[in-house]
């Protein structure tokens, strides 16, 4: 009898390790995720990018291969010649065969650009223009998600900040996501903006609540951290309320500071300013602390995607010292404190 029990225990066994065999994403640890975007570089890389990435300590990396639709348009270009080689196909691959190597978790999150507007404000007139739009976005995403699965990726985010075509096409995305799932063994995500997550009707058909995690925090020049903390408890209450009702993590799909005057205060506005505004690496720091020590004890904060990280500082929009990223900068002796930690 006792033979029979462990030759069934053992059946039992096999069984587990195939189905984990088969999807990979079963055997993530619970641990915070603690990861930076990687701006994908206008040319391949010279030599191995990542070792600095991994000495603050983090273990995840996300990439952004992106598409772009002209607002008003139905077309969604992407892995085209004109675009930088880190957002074409061959570059995302040698990208993740890096990160692979270097043993980092990786999160796709192929997004779409809209030159002089955001995705957000995405919206057509006539049903014949929303098909169009939503057969070029499912070509698109499904590309990717094909690679994530070739390359068994960890995560994936099936979209990012489309505000108004989540309110007006929610079967559409639903439909999505079940495509998404026939194709992609890894976990799945999609990037909410900050005053839009709780609109989403198809956090159930996901893993982490993902969350563009701008929230407006204290305007001043330089405040600092313990009322940056004060701050955020209230959001952190209706977050945490949130992730009960819904009975899934959350996972900050991007947060971050740019390192000017202000920087924790309307990032949207700042961003338009950011050239003009005086450097303050002490704000974007005191940020980074206030909002890893605030959400980095808590069980069903996922963590999260610092935006951004510029791989050999290549890939910067011309003011890098005034740049989101936290390289090189105050910023990431904080960030290294929490990540080394988690």
């Amino acid at each position: 009898m006792l033979r029979w029990k462990n030759y069934s225990a053992f059946n039992h066994i096999a069984r587990l390790l195939i189905i984990y065999a088969t999807c990979w994403s079963s055997l993530l640890s619970a641990q915070k995720i603690d990861g930076f975007t990687v701006v994908a570089p206008p040319k391949p890389f010279e030599s191995e990018p990542f070792t600095r990435v991994m000495e603050t300590g983090a273990d995840w990396v996300c990439f952004v291969p992106y598409g772009y639709t002209r607002m008003g348009k139905t077309a969604v270009h992407f892995d085209s010649e004109r675009q930088w080689w880190g957002e074409r196909t061959s570059g995302v691959k040698t990208s993740i065969e890096l990160a692979q190597a270097q043993g980092l978790n990786i999160m796709l999150k192929p997004q779409v650009y809209f030159p002089g507007s955001w995705p957000g404000d995405m919206s057509f007139d006539t049903e014949d223009d929303w098909i169009t739009w939503e057969a070029d976005y499912r070509t698109f995403i499904l590309h990717w998600a094909e690679l994530a699965n070739e390359y068994e990726l960890e995560l994936f985010c099936v979209g990012t900040e489309f505000k108004q075509s989540i309110r007006e096409r929610p079967q559409y995305w639903e439909g999505l996501i079940k495509e998404i799932r026939e194709i992609f063994c890894g976990k799945l995500t999609y990037s909410a903006n900050w005053d839009e997550y709780s609109e989403v009707s198809f956090w159930n058909e996901l893993d982490y609540i993902g969350i563009s995690a701008y929230f407006p925090q204290l305007e001043e020049d330089t405040p600092d951290v313990v009322n940056l903390i004060k701050s955020w408890q209230p959001v952190k209450s209706t977050l945490k309320k949130f992730s009960k009702e819904k009975n899934l993590p959350i996972l900050f799909t991007e947060f971050g500071y740019l390192s000017i005057d202000g920087c924790c205060g309307k990032t949207w506005i700042l961003e338009k300013e950011a050239r003009f505004k005086s450097v303050n690496e002490s704000c974007q720091a005191n940020g980074f602390d206030a909002v890893l020590s605030v959400f980095g004890e808590e069980e069903w904060w996922s963590g999260g995607f610092i935006w951004k990280w510029f791989p050999h500082g290549s890939g910067h929009e011309g003011y890098p010292k005034r740049d989101y990223t936290p390289q090189d900068k105050e910023a990431e002796a904080v960030v290294k404190k929490y990540y080394r930690k988690w």
